[in-house]
């Protein structure tokens, strides 16, 4: 039996993995849903799956799905997979994710609200547990569209979860967050908070939550529910980095300032109740997430009780501080300058991070400068720069943020 770190399993190369599923022309795999001549799952060379089916719980512990495993921290985790010895199977539709950002596993264009497809996907590659990530992400966009929200976060997650008892996967790390929670009646907040989301954004996530509760007590389903604060940073080894097309977070945002990307960042109020009016959150850097979630497969391979934990560094840091902390890292000024604070927007989210520490013997290894160097490393490598070779000198500071 292998620790709790490794599985029972001889990892595969990248190249295996990538082969084990063959790509056709402008790196995009096969099995994809909008190729004409089949479904998905036809397309994936199976029969679509119907029914329940009568295959085992996997033996084979190296091979996990990974849904929106193409995005920001899906990707990241990828990696952290792979180095401790999994296989990386990504499921992701593109809307926000980056085919160039799957390297380390077998890759599958496609919507996880496909359930014939998710169970081909299942069935095909002996899948033994599932890592959620895909969905939509933006406090301000669900306010505007909850529809969407509701589609894409609690139906499609529904989806999901009914393709993996119907193939006998039984394990679940969910991506939750602390939006599940609402404005805090008090900091730090820990897992015993009251859940009273603020918006559809927070409502649609605590739905699943609410589902993985139900899949659990009907159908065996065992989980670890991860509630989010503010991820931020980059790989450390400069191979993965935020790629939005449309960013909403603070850190990228500074950078894009300081680099004349933005003509100024946007500091959205300066009358919150702290030391120095501007609001403070709880950054933690993505490869500790990543970290997280590795660990919290280790919970469910040891037979562990399904839980809810918090992920943050478990300190606060205020808007004009990360732009203090982002001039002293990258040794140049940030213009910025006050807008209007938006409503509803709380004084301070901070985590208690305890129960995770604990129950998954996990830390945050990176402080805020730490992130913000390896942001700035990755906005200044030739992948990051593509974003604008469009043409573009400039991109606009969205209000859509978390």
């Amino acid at each position: 039996m292998g620790s709790a770190s490794q599985p029972d399993c001889q990892q595969k190369s990248t190249a295996e993995a990538s082969d084990s599923f063959p790509e056709r022309e402008h790196g995009r795999g096969k099995g994809i849903s909008n190729e004409p001549g089949g479904t998905s799952a036809e397309l994936l060379g199976l029969q679509a799956a119907t029914g329940t089916s009568v295959r085992p719980a996997s033996d084979n512990p190296c091979n996990v799905l990974v849904t929106g495993g193409a995005g920001y921290i899906g990707s990241h985790t990828s990696k952290a997979l792979a180095q401790a010895g999994y296989t990386p199977v990504v499921i992701d539709d593109l809307s926000t994710g980056h085919r160039e950002s799957v390297r380390w596993g077998p890759f599958v264009e496609g919507n996880i609200a496909d359930r014939s497809l998710v169970r081909a996907v299942l069935r095909r590659y002996d899948i033994a547990a599932v890592i959620h990530f895909a969905g939509s992400a933006l406090v301000g966009e669900s306010m505007c569209d909850p529809g969407m929200y509701f589609r894409n976060n609690a139906a499609a997650g529904t989806a999901l979860l009914d393709a993996m008892c119907a193939e006998g996967v039984k394990r679940i790390v969910f991506a939750s967050s602390c939006a599940t929670y609402g404005y805090p009646q008090s900091v730090p907040i820990s897992e015993t908070h009251p859940q009273v989301p603020a918006n559809p954004y927070g409502e649609s996530k605590l739905a699943v939550e609410r589902q993985l509760r139900w899949f659990g007590e009907i159908h065996g389903l065992r989980y670890v529910a991860l509630r989010y604060f503010n991820a931020a940073g980059a790989d450390p080894e400069g191979e993965l980095g935020e790629e939005h097309t449309n960013e909403t977070h603070i850190v990228p945002l500074v950078i894009h300032a300081i680099l004349g990307k933005l003509p100024h960042f946007l500091v959205l109020g300066d009358d919150y109740a702290t030391p120095d009016g501007t609001a403070v959150r709880d950054y933690i850097h993505v490869s500790d997430l990543a970290a997280a979630h590795v660990k919290a497969l280790a919970y469910l391979r040891d037979g562990r009780e399904s839980v809810a934990l918090n992920l943050g560094l478990g300190k606060g840091h205020s808007v004009r501080q990360v732009i203090d902390v982002a001039e002293t890292v990258t040794g140049r000024k940030a213009p910025w300058r006050v807008s209007p604070r938006r409503p509803g927007d709380p004084d301070v989210l901070i985590a208690d991070a305890s129960s995770a520490n604990a129950a998954l013997k996990w830390a945050p290894q990176f402080d805020l400068p730490e992130m913000i160097d390896c942001a700035w490393k990755w906005a200044n490598t030739t992948r990051s720069k593509r974003l604008f070779s469009d043409g573009r000198d400039s991109i606009e500071q969205t209000l859509l943020t978390r």
